[in-house]
């Protein structure tokens, strides 16, 4: 499968969320969603990507943003990760591995020299026609919220 990229069309899926709602991508169309895999809940770097949305969310919604966060964890693990840290967004499982697939995240990882599969941090930014306007592969989980700003800024 080739690797996305910015003016692709931003593959489909449909996964149930936190609360156990079915919500698909194109319930969307016409907002612009920020779009971010993440590789497990309540893990540090996760928690801090995931608290970073949280804090800036209101100035997000603001601007008119969608921020949906996707990891191959299951509703429950969600809900409770989602209920410790407040968090107001919606988190996506994706535990059969179809939408990491589709969107190229689901990749081996080197670990202390042990090789593994799993959902490498990317966040892609969804324009409002469902096209792919900017990926970021090197997402700085304290700052998360900024940088997708500061894309968003440059056009």
């Amino acid at each position: 499968m080739a690797e996305l990229k910015e003016g692709d069309a931003a593959p489909q899926f449909t996964a149930n969320d936190q609360h156990g709602n079915s919500v698909s991508l194109s319930d969307f169309e016409g907002k612009t969603v920020i779009l971010y895999f993440y590789p497990k809940d309540d893990t540090p770097g996760c928690t801090a990507e995931a608290c970073n949305f949280r804090d800036n969310y209101h100035r997000l919604q603001q601007e008119g943003y969608v921020v949906l966060g996707i990891s191959t964890d299951d509703e429950k693990s969600h809900k409770k990760f989602s209920s410790k840290y407040e968090l107001p967004f919606t988190l996506l499982a994706d535990e059969d591995k179809h939408i990491v697939e589709a969107y190229g995240v689901w990749v081996e990882k080197n670990m202390y020299g042990k090789k593994s599969m799993g959902t490498a941090r990317k966040t892609f930014v969804i324009a409002p026609d469902q096209t792919i306007s900017k990926i970021i592969n090197k997402v700085d989980t304290a700052d998360s919220t900024q940088q997708v700003l500061d894309l968003l800024k440059e056009g």
